[in-house]
């Protein structure tokens, strides 16, 4: 008995070794039988789709052509199509898109003179296409703010044209008083930054916004307003302007000369367009005004200090502050990166202490005022980043922030006589009361209300 289960336990033993041992063969067979019968069955040339969804009361869906995208099958069940160009759209993508008929595109591309106004598309403007099972029968197309591009299938083809959109023009009269900034000013009086910007660039010849701003300073403002079917679109031009600055009032107001070009001008007809911009950069502060009697920083001697330092920050880019040619660009001791200009009336500008030159600035180039001519640095004797400045007429040197700047000749004759028609209105408007509003303003009352801020926010008066 027990020799018989001594020998049942030994087969056993050797029938484990014997399945352990074939079992790596079984598996690889079985794999190969697999793949030999996936690669007998056929495969199905149309893939199973799952079934919709239809909840209780709802109409089943009609079957759907094979083959045809969503967005195309969708744009054939309407008659219009307001399509949003993206990025690299053309007409011909677009066509093909919504399985728009391409001949009617080839017949449209070749109507004359309006190939150019369909092939520059924007990204972001809209197409509208009226169709019908695929054939065209209208395109319109919106090519700017007054104007509207209508393709219209007729019995005999297409023809196109070119529609007006009439755009209305508002003047509105804006006034607000500061205390705190200009910008916060503005924005009480309802008045767009684009048009506190043009207000501040009209005024920069006589006054520093960055430094000469008190609290009751105040401004009157008459501009345009664009509207399209009643509907803002944008601001327009300042007509006329009033700033009072410290107790001084300035007052400008826009004039188009007969040779079509526009300027600004006070009510005599002098110029507000200076020679020179007051500052040539958007700076911070005035780290060292002009001093005749300065201790040096960094010698620590008594040493004039013949212009402005303006502090910013580095790479902030300086402009010409009139036009002129490039007189010396290079580096200079002391000075570090230098550049000169001459201009009319023996009057040179210095710039000094430049991180880099403006691109190609060579010695004897014509430059305009605006002009970017370099950047502001630390280069030479300077104990942080800035801006010197100096203005010099002759061997003179003038102190920048108060050497009275030359302007433009005035207006005379038959100019100042059309100058005077053609503002009266405007300025009428600057010197109206401040409550109420007139019937050429968009808007009523538009006074800023005064709020007191603290006394650090803005220089003392």
């Amino acid at each position: 008995m027990r020799r018989d289960s001594s020998t049942v336990r030994d087969w056993s033993r050797q029938f484990h070794r014997f399945t352990a041992r074939i079992a790596p063969f079984a598996a690889i067979a079985s794999a190969i039988l697999l793949l030999w019968h996936a690669a007998r069955d056929p495969v199905p040339t149309v893939a199973a789709a799952p079934a919709p969804l239809i909840y209780p009361g709802a109409r089943s869906p009609a079957p759907q052509p094979a083959g045809i995208p969503a967005a195309v099958q969708q744009a054939g069940l309407g008659s219009t199509i307001d399509v949003v160009v993206g990025r690299n759209d053309t007409l011909d993508s677009i066509f093909r898109r919504f399985a728009l008929d391409k001949s009617d595109l080839a017949e449209i591309r070749g109507l004359p003179g309006i190939r150019q106004s369909l092939d520059l598309l924007k990204p972001g403007e809209s197409i509208e296409l009226r169709h019908s099972a695929g054939e065209v029968n209208e395109l319109t197309r919106k090519l700017s703010p007054t104007e509207t591009l209508k393709v219209v299938r007729r019995a005999g083809g297409y023809t196109a044209q070119l529609v007006s959109d009439p755009i209305q023009t508002r003047i509105r009269t804006a006034r607000a008083v500061i205390t705190s900034s200009l910008f916060q000013a503005a924005q009480a009086a309802r008045v767009s930054d684009a048009i506190a910007l043009r207000l501040a660039h009209i005024f920069a010849w006589d006054v520093d916004f960055m430094l000469d701003l008190r609290r009751g300073d105040r401004f009157t403002i008459v501009y345009q307003q664009l509207f399209e079917n009643g509907k803002y679109l944008r601001d327009g031009k300042i007509l006329a302007a009033k700033f009072v600055n410290a107790g001084h009032v300035y007052e400008a107001v826009r004039f188009v000369g007969p040779d079509g070009v526009d300027g600004y001008y006070t009510p005599s007809g002098q110029p507000m367009h200076k020679a020179f911009l007051r500052a040539p950069l958007a700076f911070t502060r005035v780290s060292s005004a002009f001093n005749l009697h300065r201790m040096n920083p960094i010698l620590h001697v008594i040493r004039p200090h013949l212009g402005t330092d303006y502090a910013a920050p580095l790479g902030t880019p300086v402009d010409a502050a009139g036009d002129g040619r490039v007189q010396f660009v290079g580096r200079e001791e002391g000075y570090g990166n230098t550049v000169i200009l001459a201009h009319a009336g023996d009057i040179t500008t210095l710039y000094a202490h430049l991180e880099r030159f403006a691109r190609k600035l060579h010695r004897g180039e014509a430059v305009r005022q605006g002009q970017v001519i370099g950047y502001v640095g630390m280069s030479g004797l300077a104990t942080g980043p800035h801006l010197h400045y100096e203005y010099r007429i002759g061997d003179v040197h003038e102190n920048p922030q108060t050497v009275r700047l030359p302007g433009a000749p005035p207006l005379r004759g038959s100019s100042l006589v059309a100058f005077r028609m053609q503002t009266a209105t405007w300025l009428a408007d600057l010197q109206s009361p401040l409550v109420g509003a007139s019937a050429r303003t968009a808007t009523a009352a538009n006074i800023a209300p005064r709020t007191v801020l603290p006394a650090s926010r803005i220089a003392p008066n």
